[in-house]
C-alpha cells in the first residue's frame, strides 16, 4: 500500500493559475473607464444619395418632376434631410422647381451642394439628399455582467443613456459635430426681461395689482 501525502500549497498553486487564467479574458474587456466621464461618445454617420435630372433654360424637362418625387418617396425624404442642387451650368431657374418640390417635404434647398465626385453631364443638375445620424454603438454590447470592478471604476456602459438619448433626439446630428451657429446677438431682446423686473415698482408701493374674483356669478 503507497500513501501520497500532498500539501495544501501544492493543491493552491494550481487553483490561482487557474483563477489567475480566468480572469485575463475579464481583464481583456475594456475600455476601462477610471474617471467620471464617459467613454461611450455618439458617433455621426453622413450619407450623400444622388439623384440627376434633366434641366431646361426654363427649369426641369418634362416628367423630370415626377421623376424626383418618386426618388424622394422611395427615401422616405423628410424632417432632418438636408437637400441641395449641383446646377453650376444651369442657373437659378432648376433650383426653384426643385425647391418647390422639395416644399412638399417639408424641406429648404441648401445653398451649397457637397462634392459628389462624379461629373455632371450637359443639360443636367445633379439633387443630392445628405442624411446624418448619430449613433452609440459601443453600448449595450454585454460586457457589464462579466466586468470585475475591483477598482470601483465606472462600468463601460456608463453614460449610455444620456448620450443615446441625445443622439436619438437631436435635430441636427451635424451640430454635434461642428456646433450650431446662434446667429447675432441683440442685447436689447436680450435684456427685455431683466428691464422689465428692475423697473417694476415694488410689490409693497402697489405694483402687482391683483384681480378679484368671485363664485357668485357677478
Amino acid at each position: 500500500m503507497i500513501s501520497l501525502k500532498v500539501s495544501p500549497m501544492t493543491l493552491r498553486l494550481p487553483l490561482l493559475a487557474a483563477t489567475a487564467l480566468s480572469l485575463l479574458p475579464l481583464a481583456a474587456c475594456g475600455p476601462v473607464n477610471r474617471g467620471v466621464e464617459s467613454v461611450n461618445q455618439p458617433v455621426v454617420s453622413r450619407t450623400d444619395y444622388t439623384f440627376d435630372v434633366q434641366v431646361t433654360p426654363t427649369g426641369l424637362a418634362t416628367g423630370e418632376t415626377q421623376r424626383l418625387r418618386g426618388w424622394l418617396d422611395a427615401l422616405h425624404a423628410g424632417y432632418g434631410d438636408t437637400i441641395s442642387v449641383d446646377d453650376a451650368e444651369t442657373g437659378v431657374a432648376a433650383r426653384g422647381d426643385v425647391a418647390g418640390v422639395a416644399a412638399r417635404y417639408g424641406l429648404l434647398v441648401a445653398d451649397q451642394a457637397p462634392v459628389t465626385g462624379a461629373p455632371l453631364a450637359p443639360g443636367t443638375a445633379r439633387i443630392v439628399v445628405s442624411r446624418a445620424r448619430a449613433a452609440v454603438p459601443s453600448c449595450n454590447d454585454g460586457r457589464r455582467s462579466v466586468e470585475p470592478a475591483f477598482e470601483h471604476n465606472n462600468t463601460t456602459d456608463f453614460g449610455c443613456a444620456v448620450n443615446g438619448n441625445l443622439a436619438a433626439m437631436i435635430a441636427n446630428p451635424t451640430d454635434l459635430v461642428r456646433g450650431a451657429s446662434t446667429g447675432e446677438y441683440d442685447p436689447l431682446t436680450g435684456t427685455r426681461a431683466i428691464t422689465s423686473l428692475r423697473s417694476a415698482a415694488p410689490t409693497g408701493a402697489g405694483g402687482t395689482t391683483l384681480k378679484s374674483e368671485s363664485s357668485g356669478g357677478k
